[in-house]
């Protein structure tokens, strides 16, 4: 759900951006600021790469986000009036993308573009992250610089507000992945890893959630809905789903959190059980059982032998969940964290199923102690994008085991 500094500058609550709301803060004289910026004109698309467009994108993030508003006529600083615009198709746009990444550095991710309005009265609004690896730099002339807003205005860093800038992105990258392992920690903490293994995945967002407030139990469970759908997108139907096993339509609040909990409690179900939880900052994290499944009529494989879909499709799963989070929350890069927890004493094998449907273990590795993958994943990347990231995962958590042929997560081919 989007927050924007236009919600809250008109008081508004979580929604789209409309063009009623441009109307509206023209008509009450809002004032630029750190985070809002008024602008008439869209930039010739030719023209953005040695434009003030970088600068400003920069000078946003190194502030901690904002967003800027073409379309508005501005009078010492005070909206006033509307104008056009001017087109920004869907080429435009990614054009806008591609030059926050391209001509700042380190690049600013997650860039958000909503054209609002029609006819003469076209507005385009640029909503910019808050800098996850400040400070944000661009060019000036033959040097790099560092933009930061003031006020309506932008000033170009001190020394040592550079130097503070850097101390606090290094903080920050050790907070984050201090974070990281507390969740894995305790999401793995508890579980029968003594009988079966299990694997254990969480995300952490690198940027905070726009929404402003808790979701609600209905949010809750819509956004697990959606997570629920979009695994079968990524996976597939033929095959068990981490979401099957979990209770998506009663999500039970926790501290902090809201959590769909495990409904296979069954003895010959034990080996698809699974929790899944939304936490309120916008972390996400799975655990299920992979060990233990069906292998004829009433047998079972061993504990510590999985088989290489059901990994795929809890990883499609878990991706899904953060997909979900990312669209009604507005969080957009997180740090993930992926691994397969088990102490029975017996290595971990992962098998797989050959091109004629039969079983295939010849070239698994028996493994004493599974590395847990890590990645940064862009949750608001184009759905291709998106994908592939789904089915890189996938590739690295196999790949551990000696199995290379990732068999359900198929990405369209681009172009």
């Amino acid at each position: 759900m989007l927050f924007t500094p236009l919600h809250r500058y008109l008081g508004r609550q979580p929604g789209p951006l409309t063009d009623e709301m441009i109307n509206d803060a023209v008509e009450a004289g809002v004032e630029e600021a750190d985070d809002l910026d008024w602008k008439k004109n869209l930039i010739d698309a030719k023209d953005l790469v040695n434009s003030d467009f970088p600068k400003d994108v920069a000078a946003m993030a190194n502030r901690g986000g904002g967003v800027l508003v073409y379309g508005v006529k501005e009078r010492q600083g005070v909206a006033f009036d509307r104008c056009d615009a001017g087109l920004a198709d869907e080429n435009y746009q990614r054009t806008l993308t591609r030059v926050a990444v391209s001509r700042i550095s380190p690049p600013v991710f997650g860039l958000r573009v909503f054209p609002l309005g029609s006819g003469d009265r076209r507005a385009v609004v640029v909503v910019i992250p808050a800098g996850l690896d400040g400070p944000h730099l661009v060019f000036r002339g033959e040097m790099f610089g560092a933009p930061v807003r003031n006020g309506p205005d932008t000033e170009w860093m001190k020394e040592r507000e550079i130097e503070a800038a850097y101390r606090a992105r290094f903080d920050s990258r050790q907070h984050a992945d201090t974070a990281l392992d507390n969740l894995y920690q305790e999401l793995a903490y508890g579980k029968t890893t003594e009988s079966h293994a299990w694997v254990i995945a969480v995300a952490a967002p690198r940027t905070p959630a726009t929404a402003p407030s808790a979701p609600t139990q209905d949010e809750a469970q819509a956004m697990f809905r959606a997570a629920r759908d979009h695994g079968r997108f990524f996976a597939g139907n033929g095959v068990v789903h981490a979401f099957d096993s979990m209770d998506l339509l009663n999500p039970r609040v926790g501290l902090r959190r809201w959590t769909a909990a495990n409904i296979a409690h069954l003895p010959q179900d034990r080996w698809k059980r699974a929790w899944g939880n939304l936490h309120h900052d916008g972390a996400v994290t799975l655990a299920a059982v992979l060990g233990g499944a069906p292998n004829g009529p009433d047998t079972y494989l061993p504990d510590t032998r999985i088989e290489s879909n059901r990994v795929e499709a809890t990883i499609a799963d878990f991706m899904s969940l953060l997909l979900a989070v990312s669209q009604a929350r507005g969080t957009s890069e997180y740090a993930v964290k992926i691994g397969i927890e088990w102490r029975t004493g017996e290595p971990l094998i992962i098998q797989t199923t050959g091109d004629f449907g039969f079983v295939f273990d010849g070239g698994s590795i028996p493994l004493a102690r599974y590395t847990p993958v890590t990645a940064t994943v862009t949750a608001d990347a184009e759905p291709i994008d998106f994908h592939w990231q789904i089915h890189g995962l996938a590739t690295d958590c196999i790949n551990q085991g000696g199995i290379n042929n990732v068999r359900l997560i198929s990405p369209p081919a681009s172009g």
